[in-house]
């Protein structure tokens, strides 16, 4: 081993592994039930109550510290202006692949945060609800690409998070329907001066870019009080990809009403190889060129192992 000044390369992050972490949950008790973790558990993902208590538990309390920390730097702001500003609501990004479990998380996030005392209220938004109608993506030839930053009203993300850190008392977006896969005309979610606010999805964490039109350069997670990255290596999130598109057959996909009815058909030769074309096609050069640069950009970052557990986390040095 070298013992050369310097050596081991620095990092902007704080790393610890599994066991290390789950020391932080001593004298925790797990709010949930068996039952509640389940149907929080999306398909194919690893929870269970080991796993909330050893990483969930803790990540939740070190959440409810930074919004502490939030209401305190609101409190000595207000001071020093002479004037009283109420904090607004503080919102968490959760970025991650198609398929690496962002959408778990996200939700046992939400029910464990919200048993905290200092954080009742807290509700959840995917950017699900901010694609580009499927007609609208049709028209523009990007059916094939969605999910990739350019299916997104991205000005319309903006303005709803943007909203949210204004303290608006009401904020709606549009409403996304997994059966349909298209945006359901009419309806609506409603976010009323929540806590906290989480808000998941594939790209919350890009850069922003300026294009035509743009006078302002803001990203999405300008608005985030803190970020999280759900990271796993490539080849085990295109197993998982393929292994809940085998199971979806039987599930969502047997509904008449899906958009991927067709699929429920399949063979198991069949679906492997579909599900191997889509992710080939498009979930794996969005996650290369447009979610894991991303990785970086997060405060903490949830390391996969290839039984969907977490494995190491890394949080940001401040």
């Amino acid at each position: 081993m070298s013992t050369t000044p310097g050596a081991h390369r620095a990092s902007p992050f704080v790393e610890l592994d599994r066991h290390t972490w789950s020391r932080l949950s001593t004298e925790i008790d797990v709010p949930l039930a068996e039952d509640e973790i389940e149907s929080l558990r999306g398909l194919g993902d690893h929870l269970d109550v080991e796993e909330v208590r050893e990483v969930y538990l803790p990540l939740s309390r070190l959440l409810t510290l930074y919004d502490a920390a939030a209401t305190s730097l609101n409190t000595s702001t207000n001071e020093f202006l002479g004037q009283e500003h109420a904090r607004t609501p503080f919102v968490i990004g959760i970025a991650g692949s198609v398929a690496a479990g962002k959408s778990t998380t996200a939700r046992l996030l939400r029910e464990l945060m919200a048993r905290w005392p200092s954080t009742p209220r807290v509700q959840l938004v995917t950017t699900d609800g901010f694609l580009h109608p499927n007609a609208e993506l049709e028209r523009r030839g990007l059916m094939q690409r969605k999910g990739f930053p350019e299916s997104y009203d991205r000005r319309a993300l903006l303005r709803f998070v943007a909203e949210i850190k204004s303290g608006a008392d009401e904020v709606r977006a549009p409403k996304y329907s997994h059966v349909t896969y298209d945006i359901v005309p009419g309806e609506e979610v409603v976010v009323t001066r929540p806590d906290v606010v989480i808000v998941e999805g594939l790209n919350v964490l890009a850069p922003a870019k300026i294009g035509p039109g743009d006078r302002a350069s803001l990203a999405l997670s300008d608005f985030f009080d803190v970020s999280i990255y759900v990271d796993a290596r490539t080849q085990d999130i295109e197993r998982w990809y393929i292994e809940r598109f085998q199971a979806l057959r039987q599930g969502a996909f047997a509904d008449p009403a899906s958009y991927f009815h067709r699929y429920a058909s399949l063979s198991d030769e069949e679906a492997v190889a579909t599900a191997t074309d889509i992710w080939k096609r498009i979930n794996e050069p969005n996650l290369l060129q447009n979610v894991r640069p991303t990785r970086g950009r997060a405060q903490l970052i949830l390391s996969k192992a290839s039984d969907h557990s977490i494995r190491r986390v890394l949080v940001r040095k401040n």
